[in-house]
C-alpha cells in the first residue's frame, strides 16, 4: 500500500495523558491556517480536530506537548506556549 496510513488512537482516549506535558503547550492561532490537516496526522494522541480554515483545536486532556503540530504546519499557525500559561 502506497500513501500516508492513519490509525485510531489506541487507549489514549481512555488515558488523559495530559499530564505528562511539562513544559509546553501547543496554542492554535486561527489566523493563517489552510486546513491542511497536517497537524492532525502527526499527532500522536489524536487530540486535535477541527474541519475547516481556523477552527483547529487541541484539547489538552490529551495533549502530552510534543510540538509535532507546531513543527509540521507549513503556515506557523501554531505556536508552542509554556505550560503554565492560561491561554
Amino acid at each position: 500500500m502506497f500513501g500516508p496510513l492513519t490509525s485510531k488512537p489506541g487507549t489514549s482516549k481512555r488515558n488523559k495523558t495530559g499530564s505528562w506535558r511539562i513544559e509546553s503547550k501547543p496554542k492554535f492561532l486561527q489566523k493563517n491556517c489552510i486546513a491542511c490537516k497536517m497537524c492532525i496526522l502527526v499527532c500522536p494522541e489524536a487530540c486535535i480536530t477541527g474541519e475547516q480554515k481556523n477552527t483547529y483545536i487541541c484539547d489538552y486532556s490529551y495533549c502530552k506537548g510534543c510540538s509535532n503540530c507546531a513543527v509540521i504546519c507549513p503556515k506557523q499557525d501554531i505556536e508552542m506556549i509554556p505550560e503554565d500559561s492560561k491561554e
